[in-house]
């Protein structure tokens, strides 16, 4: 059975889940809405798309030193309690998440945060890449938006596939932390520090102004 746009707009109302969320869900159980529902929930991603508009004010800032002092990573995760923030679950989260930013180096936590400028710059690239193809414009811009969609996937975080498991990505991780600690979780901000990076003046990714 196929998944219309108004299967997945209905789950999603019903939810509070992701529209991504509410499509694979539907997927995955054969169009059923209501087992689609109870998958989003099993999965701990309905209820935790409803508590987004909660506050998280707790939480930790947590450290990585890589490769003998080569690598180094800080990232601040926030939590709605200090309970949770010292919990097991939550500390192994932070981990993971610094693991993370080492082994792939995002330059964002999510894609909005990319500026202006460096997607005109990135999408000029494609756009030159595209017109030496020869195809048709309106495929050069399509091959250019596709190219910039997988290097903003690439390059934020939430997006990126978890190293120790590719199956999900880290938003995944962080939806499924949030529905067993019945909080809102949310990666606030990193900085990733590589020895000699910024040397020649160029700033390392994801490090702070």
């Amino acid at each position: 059975m196929g998944v219309t746009a108004k299967d997945v707009k209905e789950l999603r109302e019903a939810t509070g889940a992701g529209m991504m969320d509410c499509k694979k869900a539907l997927q995955e159980c054969g169009g059923d809405f209501d087992k689609a529902a109870n998958w989003l929930r099993e999965k701990g991603i309905a209820s935790a798309a409803k508590r987004q508009d909660r506050e998280a004010k707790e939480g930790a800032v947590t450290s990585y030193i890589h490769m003998g002092g080569k690598i180094g990573v800080l990232v601040e995760v926030n939590c709605e309690t200090d309970f949770v923030a010292r919990g097991e679950l939550f500390q192994q989260f932070c981990k993971d998440v610094c693991l993370q930013i080492c082994s792939t180096s995002p330059r964002w936590v999510r894609r909005e945060e990319a500026s202006q400028a460096d997607i005109d710059a990135e999408m000029a690239i494609y756009l030159v890449q595209a017109k030496e193809s020869g195809k048709p414009e309106a495929v050069q811009q399509k091959i250019s938006e596709g190219k910039l969609n997988k290097w903003l996937k690439e390059n934020s975080l939430l997006e990126q596939e978890f190293v120790k498991n590719p199956d999900v990505t880290i938003e995944d991780l962080m939806k499924g932390l949030s529905g067993k600690v019945g909080e809102k979780i949310d990666i606030r901000r990193f900085a990733r520090f590589q020895l000699g990076e910024a040397i020649d003046g160029k700033k390392s990714p994801g490090s702070e102004e």
